[in-house]
């Protein structure tokens, strides 16, 4: 692939760096390897104050868009797509290969990384991180399905799945080394899984192995998520974002 077409084409949104197949997601290979060849090919240049490579230099909106990109430092990179109804407070920043679909907020200090998925009306709160991946090329971003809520602080990283209307509540971490205890289902999710549909998840501890004896001896803990119920007509009513901010 012409990585020039394909920055063009991941602008645009008919091109995307991962897929869902039949409930699965996969990375687009020739997509990430196509953004690879970008960055090889560009070249230092200042823009603005900044230094980066002159064929990634950040995108620039007009009304006809129909984004809202609040002023005060956002950056939305090349080869990253911004659907219509999208609103980025300040400052926020979007990076190359990154899907952002309808009706999504990304409030201040956000990060929406490389080729992370984000669906239709999702809430990502301040401070939030959505980690990227570029390499591996096969490895499969974030992926944050439609109507997810994120709350502020929360970090989510090394392609984990986040599935539809999920709740994460504020200083959730969710990375493959964290694991997740479903307290409803009574079980633990596999390390690296994927967030159930319609998951409440909170921040939580664990003890710490009894091998080690001076950490038991002072009570250390280790953190984890918790998935502490299922969205109810209750938990929806809370969690309605502010239209009139539209």
């Amino acid at each position: 692939m012409n990585w020039e077409n394909v920055l063009n084409e991941l602008e645009k949104g008919t091109l995307r760096s991962a897929h869902c197949e039949n409930g699965v997601w996969k990375a687009n290979v020739e997509v990430k390897q196509a953004i690879l060849a970008a960055f090889k090919a560009g070249e230092l240049k200042e823009f603005n104050g900044f230094v980066d490579k002159h064929n990634l230099m950040p995108q620039q909106f007009d009304v006809s868009r129909g984004v809202r990109v609040v002023p005060g430092g956002t950056s939305i990179r090349r080869g990253s797509f911004v659907a219509k109804g999208v609103i980025v407070m300040p400052p926020a920043y979007i990076n190359i290969g990154a899907y952002v679909d309808e009706g999504t907020m990304i409030d201040s200090h956000a990060l929406v990384g490389s080729c992370a998925q984000i669906g239709k009306r999702v809430h990502l709160s301040a401070g939030v991180q959505i980690g990227g991946v570029l390499e591996p090329v096969g490895l499969a971003p974030v992926i944050i399905e439609d109507d997810v809520f994120v709350g502020a602080g929360s970090v989510i990283v090394e392609g984990i799945v986040v599935r539809r209307r999920a709740v994460i509540a504020p200083g959730v971490i969710l990375s493959k080394a964290v694991p997740v205890y479903d307290a409803v289902s009574e079980k633990v999710l596999p390390r690296g899984s994927e967030i159930p549909e319609g998951a409440v998840v909170v921040p939580g501890s664990r003890p710490i192995s009894p091998d080690l004896k001076w950490a038991n001896k002072n009570g250390l803990q280790l953190g984890c998520a918790i998935i502490i119920k299922y969205r109810d007509e209750k938990s929806d009513a809370s969690l309605v974002l502010e239209e009139y901010l539209r």
